[in-house]
């Protein structure tokens, strides 16, 4: 198996990745928050595309104690973190795999993503979105808390500006930083409208931006 670019830069920044999170996303509490409030309340099944070392799944965790949770991950190095985290949770599956281009499980009430969908190109974004649908119950939900581009260049500048001096002020280490710019550099981003269309697109109607603080986006749509 090839090691994609994407795949190489998350298993070198695996090991620090948890510790960076809450100071370097400025509305992390605001933007977890909406990617969990966003979950169909009865949901029982739920794909966490690229999961990474389950920071998510086990925010999920804390909402749906009852419901399997499915990661799918690129980066063995990231899963491996995972798997440790949730290692006696019995309700837990991991898939190693490129949701881009491989088949996701089915059957699902809801698919949520975090800082992972970025990293695709435009086709690709587009690719995982009818991927999304077809793995979705009907009345299931897709659930995209993203990081994305301005309707500019200009505004996506003023993105990146501001968030540098966001971390600083959140006590963001010079280290930190600096692997966080290092991760970015496979950073695809894409405007808020561009995806809420190819999400309409590929068949959620009602798709939409629930929250949005510059650069960190949620979106989410229903399969009906």
């Amino acid at each position: 198996m090839n090691i994609s670019a994407t795949q190489l830069i998350f298993d070198t920044t695996a090991a620090t990745y948890d510790q960076d999170r809450a100071k370097l996303i400025p509305s992390h509490d605001d933007f977890y928050g909406w990617a969990i409030r966003l979950i169909p309340p009865a949901a029982k099944t739920i794909i966490d595309l690229g999961a990474g070392t389950g920071i998510l799944t086990a925010l999920i965790r804390q909402h749906f104690p009852e419901a399997q949770i499915h990661l799918v991950d690129l980066s063995p190095s990231m899963l491996g973190i995972a798997r440790e985290r949730l290692a006696h949770d019995g309700g837990i599956y991991f898939h190693q795999l490129d949701y881009t281009r491989d088949a996701l499980p089915g059957d699902a009430c809801a698919v949520v993503s975090a800082l992972s969908i970025h990293h695709s190109t435009d086709e690709a974004k587009q690719q995982v979105f009818r991927a999304a649908f077809k793995a979705l119950k009907l009345r299931g939900v897709f659930i995209n808390a993203d990081q994305v581009a301005g309707s500019v260049p200009a505004v996506t500048d003023r993105y990146h500006e501001l968030w540098l001096r966001q971390v600083r002020v959140n006590g963001a280490t010079e280290d930190q930083i600096k692997a966080s710019l290092y991760r970015m550099t496979d950073d695809k981003c894409s405007p808020v409208e561009e995806q809420l269309h190819w999400m309409r697109e590929a068949g959620f109607a009602d798709a939409d931006c629930w929250f949005k603080e510059a650069r960190f986006a949620v979106m989410a749509g229903t399969h009906v």
